[in-house]
């Protein structure tokens, strides 16, 4: 986490320059790796409890700040919506960057990302504003104005974004018109409804129902209702013969091992569903399918969509990246599905994780690098001092072990 910190005037690089937004800022990981702050990986790292009241209100304060106030089209073609969350924030300038793919403000929103910002973002912004409110027990915060708008109704606005079934409420994309469904896997193309982001509109939904009760608001309940309504259909859409969630109803319809063992984390997935769903996880673990030194696929390695990919439509070569590599951010959530039916195996499968950041601990120096973002079998591997690969297990680990 304190590798991951960029002090107010840091300086980073020639390139990316000095922090002049004000306050820390947290990127994704340590050295040269996302010299930027991404609003997803802060995010995911809130339940830590390792960033102070401090730098949270900041990061909160400059990603409202950047929501988009005014839709328009970028100029490779890109639709940014009125409500829109950054991707992610310069360091130098504050500019929002919408698209993954590039620093640069002008030059974003190339077809290759979606026509469409990043679906998770949107989500990921609620949860801020609700961890920040919950330990501070400052409500209040919700009704302060920025840029002439109060936070709470910039929650609101951002959290209908993304476009979803007016009935059922799940997020979808279409081929002409899409999003990224998850920032953890921008570089493939990933249509129809979509379960990952529909996990975190759950939760999001259900987070401002909690922020608007506080502020003794009628509008708490039709959250509720939203919420309730994903819950109740994700598992009837998605839910394939073996016991897996798949990705989506379109393109890359495969089964999705991070979005299985979110919806068990986030109580989604009850009774023969849940059952079910974590001893296929247990299975593919004792089979080899699923993880490697304790680091988990996308995609099942019995369910990679051919012999040259692991997704259907990708932008990297296949068993690197998102597309078949392993990753560590997700580890805990696995662990955490496995235990439901198998305790021993999900041990088994933290004890590994935990040797191999042990084993190639980037503190050793010289060619150690963990925690890694991704790696392959071989002798790929990407990005070091990755924090979502430590933050996101260290607070499943937690759960578990209460």
């Amino acid at each position: 986490m304190e590798a991951s910190r960029i002090h107010p005037d840091q300086f980073i690089s020639k390139e990316f320059g000095a922090n002049k937004t004000g306050e820390t800022l947290i990127r994704p990981g340590g050295g040269d790796a996302y010299p930027a702050f991404w609003i997803r990986d802060y995010a995911m790292s809130l339940e830590t409890g390792m960033i102070s009241k401090k730098e949270q209100l900041h990061m909160l304060m400059l990603t409202a700040s950047t929501q988009c106030d005014q839709s328009r089209i970028t100029k490779g073609g890109g639709l940014i919506p009125f409500g829109s969350i950054a991707d992610h924030i310069r360091i130098d300038d504050g500019k929002p960057i919408y698209y993954p793919g590039t620093y640069s403000y002008d030059g974003q929103g190339m077809p290759e990302w979606g026509v469409l910002p990043p679906y998770c973002d949107q989500f990921y912004f609620v949860h801020m504003a609700y961890y920040y409110v919950k330990h501070t027990g400052n409500h209040r915060i919700l009704l302060k104005e920025v840029n002439g708008t109060r936070l709470i109704d910039r929650l609101k606005t951002s959290f209908h974004v993304p476009p979803s079934g007016e009935v059922n409420h799940i997020v979808y994309a279409t081929e002409a018109i899409r999003g990224v469904d998850f920032g953890f896997r921008d570089a493939q193309t990933i249509t129809g409804n979509l379960s990952f982001p529909s996990i975190l509109k759950y939760r999001a939904a259900n987070e401002l129902a909690e922020l608007l009760k506080l502020l003794k608001s009628e509008e708490a309940k039709k959250y509720e209702n939203i919420a309730s309504k994903i819950k109740e259909t994700l598992s009837m859409l998605f839910m394939d013969n073996k016991g897996m969630l798949l990705a989506s109803t379109g393109r890359s319809r495969q089964t999705d091992v991070w979005a299985t063992a979110l919806a068990i984390y986030y109580g989604i997935l009850r009774g023969d569903d849940l059952r079910k769903a974590s001893a296929v996880l247990a299975s593919a673990y004792k089979s080899g399918h699923l993880s490697y030194k304790g680091n988990i696929r996308h995609v099942l390695t019995t369910d990679d969509f051919s012999e040259k990919t692991a997704w259907e439509l990708s932008l990297s070569a296949k068993n690197t990246y998102q597309n078949g590599a392993y990753w560590g951010t997700p580890t805990g959530w696995v662990c955490y599905a496995i235990s439901e039916s198998d305790p021993q195996s999900a041990k088994a499968l933290a004890n590994e994780f935990i040797e191999d950041l042990k084993s190639n601990d980037y503190r050793k120096g010289g060619n150690f690098g963990a925690p890694y973002e991704c790696f392959n079998k071989t002798s790929y591997t990407q990005n070091p001092m990755y924090l979502t690969t430590v933050a996101c297990p260290l607070v499943a680990f937690r759960r578990l072990i209460k």
